[in-house]
């Protein structure tokens, strides 16, 4: 991927999505759709040793004008976690943030990198194109740019189950 670099941030459009730890996914699903009103369009699962599940996550969006977004808010289940968690473990797992074009996410990164911020990794996901870094505080941020909606708004579930690592811009 080719790196640019620009000598000031890039303006964001906004947030993109979070997602959250819980303990109990089911329990936060009835809360997340039942309560909150949000729907259900995508579940991901990382299987873990002889098949049984390491990691349940699911997907969800609001509606605006009749179309649903590929994900508002993720839920990732984290069951294997102690009861007094760390402060950084209470909740958000990851914030993203997002950019208008392709090209203005990738000035950004490139002006991280020349500001010493390597990315840990980059993505090419069904609905977005991805970098994750960490905050001076350790959270985890997730630069992202959506692909156009054609390439996913029939199937949002195949979407959040596409991934393609990229190259780390270094």
């Amino acid at each position: 991927m080719e790196t640019l670099i620009t000598l000031q941030a890039e303006t964001p459009c906004g947030l993109n999505h979070i997602v959250l730890n819980v303990r109990d996914l089911d329990r936060a699903h009835a809360f997340w759709t039942a309560c909150l009103g949000f729907r259900h369009v995508g579940t991901w699962q990382r299987p873990g040793p002889e098949g049984a599940p390491l990691a349940r996550m699911r997907f969800y969006s609001g509606e605006k004008e009749g179309k649903l977004r590929h994900h508002d808010v993720a839920l990732l289940e984290q069951q294997s976690l102690p009861s007094e968690l760390p402060r950084h473990l209470q909740g958000l797992n990851h914030v993203a943030v997002t950019y208008a074009m392709r090209e203005a996410w990738q000035r950004q990164i490139g002006f991280l990198i020349s500001k010493g911020m390597t990315p840990d990794r980059q993505v090419e996901r069904g609905a977005t194109y991805s970098a994750h870094l960490r905050d001076p505080d350790g959270n985890e941020i997730e630069l992202v740019c959506e692909r156009p909606r054609e390439i996913w708004e029939n199937d949002i579930d195949a979407a959040i189950n596409h991934a393609v690592a990229l190259p780390v811009s270094s």
